[in-house]
Order: structure tokens, then sequence, then C-alpha cells
């Protein structure tokens, strides 16, 4: 009982002095963050500032020149591909495009992650499909192809098919850019579903501060490859440092 206690309040996630260069040039420079488990991180900070390069370190899809990346109480940092594939199972990803196959149907891209885990049964596969479409309300589309759908759309079909599996946690990229108010909304009312009806624990990158307030529990603001403000959206918007009131407020202030 007390392992289980102790496990429930330690964070999903746990990063730890985590530094990565790409073709030379540093991105991540002691990036240190904690996510507790059932809660909503987003990541704000200027383009380029290693918002999306951390979600690939939590996934697994990068590996950091040195630090430590923990997912769920186990380190991932150096575990060779098959047992990190097994952490991935917990991890769902919404990548920024979405990154839908456009050769398959809507019901296809969805059922993509569970005939590759080997699931056959084409019923338990409609059913599956179904219930995910039902969940972003887009069952109707089942057979359409992701060249009909708008982009708020394709974004939807993406974040049914990330979720298909049931992970503990999902990232998302980007999940509103490009999207109109009314789109928006409905990407940040699904986040915060997905959060309320079965506890995921999110990592959410964005540019979009309403969209940033509106699903947050919490909010770090990276700012030279580490983490330079962590807090609560209030927190956030009381802060009168002047690098964060530049960036929240859209200033172009000193370098950030």
């Amino acid at each position: 009982m007390s392992d289980a206690r102790e496990n429930a309040g330690a964070p999903f996630i746990r990063i730890d002095d985590l530094h990565k260069a790409i073709g030379g040039q540093p991105i991540l420079r002691g990036l240190s963050l904690e996510v507790r488990r059932g809660e909503t991180m987003v990541l704000i900070g200027d383009s380029g500032g290693g918002k999306s390069v951390t979600l690939k370190h939590i996934i697994g899809l990068m590996r950091p020149d040195s630090g430590t990346v923990e997912v769920d109480g186990q380190c991932i940092t150096s575990l060779p591909e098959p047992e990190l594939a097994e952490t991935r199972r917990k991890v769902g990803m919404l990548f920024q495009n979405g990154a839908l196959f456009d050769s398959m149907s809507v019901g296809q891209n969805v059922a993509f992650p569970l005939r590759e885990r080997g699931e056959r049964d084409p019923a338990s596969l409609t059913g599956k499909v179904t219930e995910a479409l039902e969940l972003v309300g887009l069952a109707e589309h089942l057979d359409k192809m992701p060249i009909d759908l708008s982009g708020g759309m394709r974004k939807r079909v993406a974040l049914a098919r990330a979720m298909i599996t049931h992970p503990q946690c999902m990232l998302y990229d980007e999940p509103t850019a490009g999207l109109d108010p009314v789109a928006t909304g409905s990407i940040d009312r699904l986040i915060l579903d997905m959060q309320g009806r079965y506890g995921v624990t999110s990592v959410v990158v964005t540019h979009d501060m309403k969209s940033a307030y509106h699903v947050a529990d919490r909010i770090a603001l990276l700012r030279a490859g580490a983490v330079y403000f962590s807090g609560t959206p209030e927190e956030l918007r009381a802060c009168e440092d002047p690098a964060v009131r530049d960036f929240i407020e859209g200033r172009a202030g000193g370098k950030r």
C-alpha cells in the first residue's frame, strides 16, 4: 500500500539537467522539469527554444547528450529499443501537422496503432475505432480520406489515433497551430476532456497564450534552453519579470 501511495505522488515525467545540441548548436542547456501525474503542463517560449525537442526526448525519439529523462518512474535515457517500446506504449503524441497517412481512410488511420500491435479482429477494430472517433465527434467521417477534412478535423482524427491505445500520457506539439478560433476551442476542450475523463498526464507545446491559459494546470516558459519560469496560469499572469512580460505580451524585449 505504501509503495502505491508513493508512486501516486511521484511525477509521471521527470527531466533532470538535460543537454542537447543539434548540428553543433546547443538547444537544451540544463533543462529540468517535473510533470505531475494527471496534470496538464504547457510549454511556451520562443521558436527554436527547445520545446518540441523536449517532447521528442520524453517519448524517446531523441537521446540527450547528457542528463536524464524518467517516464513513470523509469529512466529511459539509455534504454535499448525493445525496452523503450514498452515505455512508448504509455505515451501518445499528437504531432504538429497531425501526420495522418494520406493513402488511408480516417478509420484506417485511427486503427493503425492497434494493427501495429497485432490486433486483427475486424469487429473489435471497428468498435474501438468508432468509439475513438465518437470521442472527438467524427464518427460519421469514418470512411473519408484526410484530404477531404478541414485542418481542425484532421487534428481531431490524429488525436483519436493517439488516444485509441489509452496512453497514460499525451504529448501535444502545437495542437492548435493554423486553426481558426472555433477549431482551436474544440481542440482545447478535447485536451481537457482527456484529462478529466481518463486522468491523462499531458504536455502541451503552444504559442497560443489564450489556449495555454485555458488548458494548463501549470505553465513552463523555456528560455536559453532551460526552464526560466514555472507556475500556474495565475502565477504567470502576475509575474513581473521583464523577460516573462515581454514574451506573454508579445513585446520585442531583450534577448530571450
